[in-house]
Order: C-alpha cells, then sequence, then structure tokens
C-alpha cells in the first residue's frame, strides 16, 4: 500500500466543499462571538414565558434560531477537526465549540422546566390563541410525557454544565486510538510490508493472504491491549456517567433513560436480543459455511472478514461506485437520484483516507445548511461502496427533513436513521443481484449480503447486550476493568460463536476499540433499524408507487410523530419481534441460495 497522503495533498475534487457553512475560519469565529452574544438575549425570557402565548412563540423561536447557528458552528469546528485530527488549530476551535455549547445549552435549560411549571391546560390554551404556536403541539406533548424526569430549571442548568466533563471518557477515548495510537506495518507471507491503521484494519482484515491477515489481527489488537487499562477506565467512567445522569433524572435505569427519550419501549430492545439469539444457529451455520469454502481446519477470527468468494472481482473505483449506487436506487424514483447527483456534483462528501483524517464513515448536516456532508475513507472495493450506499442514505434522510420540516422538527433518531441507509443498501445490492451474471460475482454480493446481516444484527445484537450488562453490572457496583470486561466479552463471544471459531488472547479485547460504546444504547439501533430495512426495500421492490410514497413520506417527517410511530406509517410494527424474525428468514433464505449456488 502506498504511504498515506497529508491534507494538503489530497485533490480539491476529493476534499468536501465546506465554504457552505463557512467560507474561513474568520467568519467562523466572528460567527461565533455574535452567536453567543445571544445569551443575554435568550436568557432575558426567563420568568416570563407564562405572561402569554405570544411570549412562549417568541422565545421557542428565539431559542430554535440559537440553536441553528449553533449547530452550524459546532458542525464546521468538527468536520474540519476531522479532516486531521492531529491539526492543533483545529483542536482548539473544537473544544473552543464544546465549551460554547455547553454554555448555549446551559443559557436554555430553563425554557423546559418553565414550560412545565406552565402547566399543560395553559399551554393547551396558549395554542389554541396564539398563531403559529400549534407548530409545537408534538413538542409539547413530548414534553408533558417527560415531565417526571425534568428537574428545576437551576438542576437542569447544572447538569448541562457538567456535560462537557460527562464526555471526557469519549475525548479520551478518541484523542487515543485515533491521533496516538501508531500500529506500525505487519507482513504478508512474502515478506512486504503493509502500514497498519484503523482507517486500513477492515480492508486489510479482507486480504487473501492469511499470514497478513493474521498479522494484522495480532499487530492491531496488541496496540490495543497495551493501553487496556487506560481504556477500561475511560470506558468505566463513560458508563458511571451514564447510570448517573439516570438517576439524576429518575428513570430506572440507563438503558430505560437512553430508550424514554424517543419513546421507544424497553421491549422492542430486549426483543431483538431475544429473538437473535433464537436464531444463533443460522450464524452457526454461516460461520461453517466460512470456514468451509475458506478451506480452513480452525477458523479464526483473522479470518472473519476474509474473501469465502475465490477468483471475484472486489475492486470497485470511486467513480464506478458512485454510478453503481446512483443506478441501484432507481426505485425510489428521479427525485431521490437527482439528490444523489447533486451531493456528487457539489462535493457533498469527503472521500479518500490521508494522515490524521477521522476513521469510519458518517454523514451529518445541520438545519438551515443547504445540504449534509459525508465522510468517507474510501479505499475502492465494493465493500465500500455499499458504505457509500449507507452514508447517502442517511445524508438523503437529512436532506428530505430539512427540506420538509421546520426547524423543531429538522432531525430525526437514529432508530429511524439506521433504517435510511439500510433501505439504501438493500436496495442497491438487490440491483446488483439481478444485474449480475457472472455466477463468481452473483456469489461473492450473496455473502456481501450475508455479511450485513453478520456485521449488522448478530454483531451489533452482541453489542447491546454487552452494554446492556455493563451498565448493569455498574450499577450493582461491580467492577468494570480490564479483566472483569474480558470475561464478559469472552462469555458473549461463546455465547454468539460457539465452539464454530477459535476464540484467541485477542480477542476478548475487541470490546476495548468499540467507538460506539461512548454513546450508551446507539447500536441496537443497527440491528432494529437494519431489519426493518429489510422489510421496507421488500416492499419498494415488490409494491411500487405506493410503498415507495409510504417510504419518501417516513423520510420527510423528521421527528414530527415519534419514531415507532412513523416506522408504523410506513410498514413496520418493532413493537413485536415479526420484523426482527422476518429479517432472519431472509439470512437463512440467502443461506439456502449461497450453499445451492456452491455446493449442490
Amino acid at each position: 500500500m502506498a504511504e498515506l497522503k497529508t491534507r494538503e495533498q489530497v485533490a480539491e475534487k476529493d476534499k468536501w466543499n465546506l465554504t457552505t457553512v463557512c467560507k474561513t475560519d474568520d467568519e467562523w469565529a466572528s460567527r461565533l462571538e455574535a452567536c453567543m452574544a445571544q445569551i443575554p438575549k435568550i436568557k432575558a425570557f426567563e420568568g416570563k414565558m407564562g405572561e402569554s402565548g405570544a411570549k412562549l412563540l417568541e422565545c421557542l423561536k428565539a431559542q430554535d434560531a440559537l440553536e441553528q447557528e449553533g449547530g452550524q458552528l459546532f458542525l464546521y469546528a468538527a468536520l474540519k477537526c476531522d479532516e486531521d485530527t492531529g491539526n492543533a488549530k483545529y483542536q482548539g476551535m473544537r473544544d473552543k465549540m464544546r465549551g460554547s455549547a455547553v454554555q448555549l445549552q446551559a443559557a436554555t435549560s430553563f425554557v423546559e422546566p418553565e414550560i412545565i411549571a406552565i402547566g399543560e391546560a395553559k399551554v393547551k390554551e396558549f395554542v389554541s390563541q396564539t398563531p403559529g404556536l400549534e407548530v409545537y403541539n408534538h413538542v409539547f406533548h413530548d414534553l408533558f410525557r417527560k415531565q417526571a424526569h425534568i428537574l428545576s430549571p437551576d438542576k437542569e442548568e447544572l447538569l448541562a454544565k457538567a456535560s462537557e466533563i460527562g464526555g471526557a471518557p469519549n475525548s479520551i477515548f478518541r484523542m487515543m486510538t485515533q491521533t496516538d495510537m501508531v500500529f506500525g506495518k505487519a507482513k504478508d507471507s512474502k515478506g512486504g510490508e503493509h502500514e497498519v491503521t484503523a482507517g486500513r484494519f477492515g480492508s486489510l482484515m479482507q486480504n487473501d493472504d492469511r499470514t497478513l491477515r493474521r498479522n494484522v489481527h495480532e499487530l492491531f489488537y496488541d496496540t490495543y491491549i497495551k493501553q487496556k487499562n487506560a481504556i477500561a477506565e475511560a470506558y468505566n467512567y463513560s458508563v458511571k456517567n451514564d447510570n448517573f445522569q439516570a438517576d439524576a433524572r429518575n428513570y430506572k435505569s440507563a438503558l430505560d433513560a437512553a430508550l424514554f427519550e424517543n419513546n421507544i419501549p424497553v421491549s422492542i430492545y430486549k426483543n431483538l436480543i431475544d429473538t437473535v439469539s433464537k436464531n444463533i444457529p443460522l450464524f452457526h451455520r454461516y460461520l461453517d459455511l466460512r470456514k468451509r469454502c475458506l478451506g480452513v481446519d480452525k477458523l479464526e477470527f483473522c479470518d472473519i472478514y476474509a474473501p469465502i468468494v475465490k477468483d471475484a472481482d472486489i475492486k470497485m473505483d470511486w467513480e464506478e461506485a458512485k454510478t453503481t449506487v446512483l443506478e441501484g436506487v432507481a426505485a425510489l424514483g428521479e427525485e431521490y437520484q437527482s439528490i444523489i447527483q447533486k451531493c456528487y456534483d457539489e462535493n457533498w462528501t469527503d472521500v479518500y483516507e490521508n494522515k490524521g483524517k477521522a476513521t469510519g464513515a458518517y454523514s451529518w448536516g445541520m438545519y438551515g445548511l443547504p445540504h449534509p456532508y459525508v465522510l468517507m475513507n474510501y479505499d475502492d472495493t465494493i465493500g465500500d461502496m455499499f458504505v457509500l450506499a449507507h452514508e447517502l442514505g442517511h445524508a438523503l434522510h437529512t436532506y428530505y427533513t430539512h427540506q420538509n420540516q421546520p426547524k423543531v422538527y429538522g432531525n430525526y433518531t437514529i432508530f429511524l436513521a439506521e433504517v435510511a441507509s439500510t433501505v439504501n443498501e438493500a436496495l442497491v445490492m438487490e440491483h446488483m443481484l439481478k444485474n449480475t451474471d457472472d455466477k463468481v460475482k452473483h456469489s461473492y454480493l450473496l455473502n456481501e449480503f450475508l455479511e450485513g446481516f453478520k456485521g449488522t444484527v448478530f454483531r451489533q445484537t452482541m453489542f447491546a447486550e454487552f452494554e446492556m450488562i455493563t451498565h448493569e453490572m455498574a450499577k450493582e457496583g461491580k467492577p468494570l476493568n480490564s479483566q472483569t470486561l474480558n470475561q464478559l466479552y469472552k462469555d458473549l463471544l461463546y455465547k454468539y460463536f460457539g465452539d464454530h471459531i477459535v476464540i484467541d488472547d485477542r480477542i476478548v479485547y475487541e470490546w476495548s476499540r468499540i467507538p460506539h460504546f461512548y454513546r450508551a444504547f446507539y447500536v441496537y439501533q443497527y440491528s432494529t433499524g437494519y431489519c426493518s430495512a429489510i422489510a421496507l426495500s421488500k416492499a419498494i421492490r415488490e409494491e411500487g408507487t405506493p410503498a415507495v410514497e409510504k417510504y419518501l413520506g417516513l423520510l420527510k417527517s423528521g421527528s414530527s410523530d415519534y419514531s415507532v410511530e412513523l416506522l408504523k406509517k410506513a410498514g413496520v410494527d418493532m413493537t413485536t419481534p415479526a420484523p426482527i424474525q422476518a429479517a432472519m428468514d431472509v439470512f437463512k433464505d440467502l443461506l439456502d441460495r449461497f450453499e445451492k449456488a456452491n455446493f449442490s
């Protein structure tokens, strides 16, 4: 592999264009100063919101405007920092923005308690008498639903100010793993050396050379093991903070608190774990299939991402990837495709890895901007093409929401976000399967679909179970250190993988490299979103226009209703195990198709 380019060496056409947020860093600084100057004006509403419906509406509009400006400035600082996480200037801007965001949050912390104090009956009266206030009806309904967990204004302000400290474990983890960690180089079977980075780990683990994969696996995890105690301590205090926040707001547990925020029944979380657990034999069947295809005596974790379809052409450059995604989502209509084309033409995306760039991929946008942004670390593979499809699903969800909702509903829950991203992936996959005559490539794609289930349903559900148990352990006063976390993770590895893979001494440290654990009870939504998306993409393909209209209606709805209800309107009821089991049935069908194509 070639040496990574510095940020300055990356071609402009491969970088996102952030001038739609701020034209210069100086503009960012002046806008931030002006934004912070609005704090006294918003604070002037404190104690006066109950005077009239007009005063309440004026305050809410001022809050929306302050949040919109603060959000855009936060986005700019964060994206600039992610271009090169070692750049001290942008580290400083990001850190300054984090502190400013805490001040902005504290400045508006009186709003919700004061509305609660006004009372639901009086607020309803204000709505009936004040044109424009009815826009906030769902906000008010949700607020009074949460009434028991909203504290007095002084306590809310204190928690808001403390939120920056609560985010410290995640910041420490990110700096340690993205900036400070250096993995070195791993040798292949011919003695060639390959630079290992967090961004390259996935592609290296897909290499045909088992010697290289094993060496990468060992080098990668050995680097994490050297920091095992520090990372365990960071995670320990992240969990403690989650439990503290839940206790402070009178929730039963951190899990209840996380799900209550978006009115997601805890039963959905537990249905997921229970239903996937019942279908683990299907996962074991896939592991055995993988072992058989690779022709190894024992399946190891260095084999878990290796291609099992030999001689398949898995390379795909950036231009071909863009075309494939565009054609793959044709079922969603010309308008949907035209927005994706705008993404390509207007540089919404930062394409390739460079030294210091944040790892992984994401889509991120803020209300009031022309469009969201997409971070990629594209490495010329079909797998990365599906990552592009995934992130564009997020991006178009953001775009449609911002175009069709007022600021107050101009976002959406992660519970829904992972639906949009995976619908894109599923549609592109089915398009490719339908239009691929090459039997080897067809089998490769079938396996990619199976891999989606492996990584997004089985693996993320295992992570979700890990999070649930660690928070329970901490609440019970049990220690969370590298030893206890390793043992818990090892137990879960045996539950999900059984004796169908070699569970080595390094893989028990996998928990230490998962960034999503610092955003507690996030990952289960990958699994529920995937299962929902399988149902929706099937309806779009089979029913056509009616299903497309319902689906686009979902993307346009933002947070104007509760996520579970919006999903029901689109045709999926996640309050039952049925969609999860239906997805497991699709997984079984894919296994049957793959085995028939390769072993019959």
